[in-house]
């Protein structure tokens, strides 16, 4: 139970510094939605869309590879550390380089055919090629920390980003025209060059803490070494490509929907429609905070306890609670769907020309339900593969990932026309939810780890039922919705509740 106790102290700390990160950032989402234009904040989603791909390409599946290797390499850990670090800088680099080279041919796709914005776009550009290689060269840093066991140390850095970024962002959008307006020291100099409601201060915000965040990680950094071991690279590289190409898969899975709504809707609404998406999509982030803690703190448990002679019965065990808390998570915030919706995008109805209007985000809410059982397919699938991870089996995280991609495409290209966003939300979850059984069904013949699916599937399908009921049949009462999360809650603690003693006890 140490073992346990030990994975559930980590990922309580990630979870409380993702959590924070991410409220802050849920602070700059409703002053998003009412500072900027709705077309501005579907060029925030569409850029940050792009820049999820390129970031997996940039970190080519060296995180994973890593943590593998200082357990396979536990004798060497620095070189393992130089070969890792010292790829993602070579391919950042070459990125670098080819980017500056097809510079005007990037501004002019990003900006698909607007002719009058290509000076505004060659700024978002520029700012995310800073931010895309700053980025990149803190994936190792990061995983390091993560690997020697320092939560907190990781928790700080991260925390300390995000408020820079609030902060800057906050500075830009209200700062400046305060200083403007009142006429203080500096005012005349800002009102040159200051431009009200524009969506590129949120990109220089961004990119400056990029910066920021390189020089809290400068220990790490400098403790890179330039020597490199040829063959443990060789075999690195045969290890990470398939998790690389797995990388981009699910990052086409997460975030191409919304470059292809961007592209493939008519130019007068696409920019609109992919903002009621990116915005409305925040709520259901809220289940991937869980999601992502569990991630951080449990890729480096599983690769460092694989050799435990009870390893497999950890990771079932991890696996049926991870399962009820996403479970739970996911009816709690479909009963507070429509408070989250009012934090995030403001009132149901809204002022304008003195007239009482529907506010046009709430008309996106129905992607929630399908976006937030994908996340849970998701994390399910986070859990599942370990078996491919342990036995260096990454070709199945290439096949499972690149079926999803496929589905992903296919699908958003075929109906994105006829029904918009909506298409994309239920896409997504029937991708993840592919994946996840392929990577259960594969896993059991290669690499058998005893999951309680029974139990699993119960609690999934009864989340299921009590989702639709209180977001479909009672249409979203508050009230009930929150009744039902509590009667669920408190079925899950009594049939779970003399393990739930145990691990309190121990």
């Amino acid at each position: 139970m140490s073992t346990a106790k030990k994975f559930a102290g980590q990922t309580a700390i990630y979870g409380l510094s993702t959590i924070i990160s991410r409220m802050i950032y849920f602070v700059l989402t409703p002053i998003y939605t009412r500072t900027l234009p709705v077309g501005a904040n579907g060029i925030f989603t569409a850029m940050y869309g792009n820049a999820s791909i390129i970031n997996a390409i940039l970190a080519f599946g060296m995180e994973t590879t890593y943590f593998r290797y200082l357990q396979k390499r536990s004798d060497n850990k620095q070189q393992v550390y130089n070969n890792a670090f010292g790829v993602v800088i070579a391919i950042s680099v070459v990125f670098l380089a080819f980017c500056l080279l097809f510079l005007d041919n990037i501004i002019n796709y990003m900006q698909a055919g607007v002719a009058k914005d290509h000076a505004d776009y060659a700024f978002y550009v520029k700012s995310f090629l800073v931010i895309l290689v700053l980025d990149a060269f803190c994936v190792i840093p990061f995983a390091k920390i993560r690997a020697d066991g320092r939560p907190i140390k990781y928790a700080v850095i991260k925390c300390a980003n995000i408020l820079f970024v609030m902060s800057l962002n906050l500075f830009f959008l209200f700062g400046v025209p305060f200083i403007i307006k009142h006429h203080l020291p500096g005012g005349i100099w800002m009102a040159g060059w200051y431009r009200e409601h524009w969506v590129g201060y949120v990109f220089l915000a961004n990119a400056i803490a990029s910066v920021f965040t390189i020089l809290l990680l400068l220990p790490e950094i400098l403790k890179l070494r330039l020597r490199f071991d040829g063959t443990m690279l060789k075999d690195m590289f045969v290890y990470s490509w398939p998790v690389l190409v797995a990388n981009i898969s699910f990052i086409i899975n997460e975030s191409l929907d919304k470059v292809m709504l961007k592209h493939m809707l008519p130019q007068a609404i696409s920019d609109q429609q992919v903002g009621i998406y990116g915005q409305c999509a925040k709520i259901a982030l809220f289940l991937s905070i869980f999601v992502q803690a569990f991630r951080l703190g449990a890729e480096p448990f599983f690769f460092s306890h694989a050799k435990n002679k009870n390893s497999g019965d950890t990771y079932a065990r991890i696996m049926t609670y991870f399962v009820i808390t996403v479970s739970v998570i996911c009816v709690g915030l479909i009963a507070n769907v429509d408070i989250l919706a009012y934090i995030i995008v403001g009132k149901q109805m809204r002022m304008h020309a003195g007239h009482l209007v529907p506010n046009i985000y709430w008309s996106g809410l129905g992607v929630i339900p399908p976006l937030l059982f994908g996340y849970l397919s998701l994390g399910i699938y986070m859990n599942l593969s370990v078996w491919y991870k342990l036995s260096d089996q990454t070709k199945y995280g290439l096949y499972i990932s690149g079926i999803g991609a496929i589905l992903t495409i296919a699908l958003n290209w075929f109906f994105i026309p006829k029904y918009s966003y909506m298409a994309s939300a239920w896409i997504s979850f029937a991708a993840y939810a592919v994946m996840m059984v392929l990577s259960y069904i594969w896993g059991q013949k290669n690499y058998p780890i005893p999951y309680n699916l029974k139990k699993g599937l119960a609690y999934i399908g009864v989340s299921a039922i009590l989702a639709f009921i209180s977001f479909t049949v009672f249409k979203r009462n508050v009230i009930i919705g929150n009744v039902l999360l509590v009667l669920f809650a408190s079925t899950a603690f009594y049939f779970e509740r003399n393990q739930l003693k145990t691990i309190f006890k121990r």
